[in-house]
């Protein structure tokens, strides 16, 4: 048997392996904004204490215009979940009417789990509802850090 590091240094002097500090950093092509208010909805939730210990911790559904960064729609809900978004999505269209897309992270509620498993187009209950809105879904590539830029 042979250690971690003993393999990863047999790998390293074959070209295997790039130690993490040497490692280039990947760089990801900055996605053009629309142009237009409305056209494309940005969506996330955030867990936190939101009220401090005034209340338990819950979630904010946001929804922020692309074109420009105005902060659309807030909701407050206990957990971030299917029937919440729902709910948000609900009263935001209620309020502003219909988007052409909403662009959200690769969470479950938005993107199947079976489309990474089996390859194929899994379709989740969200996705479903805003294709029977012909509002788009759109899955962001970058990870959480860079998915929203309010600048």
């Amino acid at each position: 048997m042979v250690s971690k590091e003993t393999l990863r240094r047999l790998m390293t002097e074959a070209g295997l392996w790039v130690p993490r500090r040497q490692r280039l950093a990947k760089v990801y092509q900055p996605r053009a904004r629309r142009a237009c208010l409305g056209e494309l909805i940005q969506i996330d939730g955030s867990d936190h204490r939101w009220f401090e210990e005034r209340n338990p911790s819950c979630t904010l559904l946001v929804y922020i215009d692309d074109a420009t960064s105005r902060i659309m729609h807030l909701h407050f809900t206990a957990t971030e979940s299917t029937f919440s978004y729902f709910e948000a999505t609900r009263s935001y269209l209620e309020q502003y009417g219909k988007p052409v897309a909403f662009y959200s992270d690769k969470a479950t509620i938005f993107r199947s789990a079976q489309y990474a498993t089996t390859g194929g187009k899994g379709v989740t209950h969200f996705g479903r509802a805003m294709y029977e809105l012909n509002i788009e879904s759109i899955c962001a590539n970058s990870s959480q850090a860079a998915y929203f830029s309010l600048s």
